[in-house]
């Protein structure tokens, strides 16, 4: 079932973000290969696909997982987790309908 895991940006955490970036996309593509990834990125702070230093509020990412447990587990475990970038996370489940 695919779950959607969203995590919103504390104040100030560009630099932090930024910096385990490539770490975050690693597990990111890690799913993509395995075919379990519909789509993930960032949400910009601002009206603007580059925020710039406004940076972003916060990240959505819809993938498969076998339950929303695992899910969870893997969002506890993602460098925007624990390097503080999030200040709250949650996974809900989600119903593909279109396209």
């Amino acid at each position: 079932m695919f779950y959607a895991l969203i995590g919103e940006d504390a104040p100030g955490t560009l630099d932090r973000r930024m910096a385990v970036r490539p770490e975050h996309l690693a597990r990111l593509e890690a799913l993509r290969d395995e075919g379990r990834l519909l789509i993930a990125g960032p949400m910009p702070a601002i009206d603007s696909p580059d925020p710039g230093p406004a940076g972003f509020a916060g990240s959505l990412v819809v993938a498969e997982f076998d339950s929303q447990a695992s899910a969870e587990r893997w969002l506890a475990e993602d460098a925007y987790v624990r390097e503080g970038v999030f200040a709250r996370t949650s996974v809900r489940p989600f119903k593909k309908v279109l396209p």
